[in-house]
C-alpha cells in the first residue's frame, strides 16, 4: 500500500513550526528540571525512541491513562479502513518510562521527537509538561496527550467499538492491531501489565477471527 499523503484539509507542520515548538518547550522547561530533559514514553516511543536517548527509567504518571481515542486516515489507517490510535487521555494513572535526551544534542533530539508525534496543525496531540514519580522522586517530563478539541477525538467509544476499529484498520505502514500487539509485548517486557490493553487485545483478536471465518478481505 502506498502512502496516500495528508488527508484532505490537513495542514502539515512546517520546519518553522517545529523550530518554534521546540524553542517554546525548551524555554518553558520547569526550573526543577535543571539541565535535564526527560520525555515520558507510554507507547511506540518505548520500543522505537526518537532522538538520542542517554538513559531510560520506569515512571508513573498520575492523572492520565492510555486510550485508543483518535481517528487516523494515514500511516495505520486509510479512507477505506480508518484507524484508531493510542494516546493519553485524562483520568487515572499510567506506568511507562522516562527517556533522558542527551544534553549536548537536546535541541536536535527534541525536534526528532516532535516530528514523530506531530504531523499536522492543529495536532490531535499536545506536548505538555507533567510531573512523574520515578525512584521516589518527582521529575518533570514532556508528555504527549490528546487534544480533546481535535476533530478526530473519539473519546466516547466503548472498548467493543474501539476493538472493532482497531481490528480492521490498515495503512501504508501497517495495522493498528500490530501496533497494539507491539505495545502490549514491550510493556510486559518492562513488567508493566496494562489491563485495558489486554482486554482490548482479546476483543481485537475475536474480531479478526470472526472476519477470517466470514471470509472478509484482509489488509
Amino acid at each position: 500500500m502506498q502512502d496516500p499523503g495528508p488527508p484532505p484539509g490537513a495542514v502539515p507542520m512546517t520546519d518553522q513550526d517545529f523550530h518554534a515548538l521546540r524553542d517554546r518547550l525548551l524555554a518553558s522547561r520547569p526550573a526543577e528540571a535543571g539541565d535535564q530533559f526527560w520525555v515520558f514514553a507510554y507507547g511506540s516511543l518505548i520500543w522505537k525512541p526518537a532522538g538520542e536517548i542517554a538513559e531510560q527509567k520506569p515512571a508513573l504518571l498520575r492523572g492520565w491513562h492510555r486510550k485508543f481515542c483518535f481517528r487516523i486516515l494515514r500511516y495505520r489507517g486509510c479512507d477505506e479502513r480508518p484507524g484508531l490510535m493510542m494516546t493519553l487521555d485524562r483520568g487515572g494513572a499510567v506506568r511507562g518510562v522516562i527517556q533522558r535526551l542527551r544534553r549536548a544534542h537536546v535541541g536536535e533530539s527534541l525536534e526528532e521527537v516532535l516530528r514523530r508525534e506531530h504531523g499536522y496543525k492543529p495536532s490531535a496531540h499536545q506536548a505538555i509538561w507533567v510531573t512523574v514519580s520515578c525512584e521516589g522522586r518527582r521529575i518533570p517530563a514532556l508528555a504527549f496527550v490528546i487534544n480533546r478539541q481535535a476533530h478526530n477525538y473519539l473519546g466516547d467509544l466503548t472498548e467493543q467499538q474501539q476493538a472493532a476499529m482497531i481490528a480492521q484498520a490498515c495503512g501504508h505502514v501497517g495495522t493498528c492491531a500490530e501496533y497494539l500487539k507491539n505495545t502490549v509485548e514491550h510493556l510486559e517486557a518492562l513488567g508493566i501489565h496494562d489491563r485495558y490493553l489486554w482486554r482490548l487485545q482479546q476483543l481485537v483478536a475475536a474480531h479478526i477471527d470472526a472476519g477470517s471465518a466470514s471470509g472478509a478481505p484482509g489488509c
